[in-house]
């Protein structure tokens, strides 16, 4: 095997740690946490009947998630329908 075409450890080094894709990564995880500790004080919603107390960051992650589930159905449906 030449050099050339082969990785090693030793080829790894500290110019490949920070790669674009980690930074982007990186720095959404930054504003998530952000956005978790800005919106902790909690809310009142009413789920048809009862009524759940809960911090404003769990509504909104649970509302995204609802959403993304949507939207990946749809996704799958609309992909089977081809």
């Amino acid at each position: 095997m030449s050099r050339k075409t082969s990785k090693t450890s030793e080829s790894v080094g500290k110019g490949e740690a920070l790669t674009p894709g980690r930074i982007v990564v990186l720095a959404l995880a930054v504003l998530a946490l952000v956005f978790v500790f800005e919106n902790t004080r909690p809310v009142k919603i009413r789920l048809l009947i009862p009524e759940v107390t809960v911090p404003l960051w769990t509504a909104l992650l649970a509302m995204w998630a609802v959403g993304a589930l949507c939207g990946a159905s749809f996704a799958y449906v609309r992909k089977r329908r081809k």
